[in-house]
């Protein structure tokens, strides 16, 4: 039973910086591929960033324009964790945050082709 666990939500004020954790356990996948997507009440789900593994400690990023420059997505593969640093925080980057498991390696935009998603965290910026 594979199961993705999310933290490090909370209220924060504009300009601030937080740091969501997303941790893997059940299984491990030699190919893998983590998504961050957010939702925000009465829109759809947003990617927001990717990363997939390269060879040996080798990651690739991929991020929506949106958050491009604010946000960094890394992973370490020992704990079975992904992190998404986000700074400068703006009101609109208020959502609930989800991270999703493809299982075959591939980051994608598309959130129907992760395979596995976290119960999200919730992140509230107040301008």
């Amino acid at each position: 039973q594979v199961q993705l666990v999310e933290s490090g939500g909370g209220l924060v004020q504009a300009g601030d910086s937080l740091r969501l954790s997303c941790v893997v356990s059940g299984r491990t996948f030699s190919n893998w591929a983590m998504g961050w997507f957010r939702q925000a009440p009465g829109k759809e789900r947003e990617f927001v960033a990717a990363i997939r593994r390269g060879g040996g400690s080798i990651y690739y990023a991929y991020y929506a324009d949106s958050v491009k420059g604010r946000f960094t997505i890394s992973g370490d593969n020992a704990k079975n964790t992904v992190y998404l640093q986000m700074n400068s925080l703006k009101a609109e980057d208020t959502a609930v945050y989800h991270c999703a498991l493809n299982v075959v390696g591939k980051a994608t935009t598309r959130h129907y082709e992760y395979d596995y998603w976290g119960q999200g965290t919730q992140v509230t910026v107040s301008s």
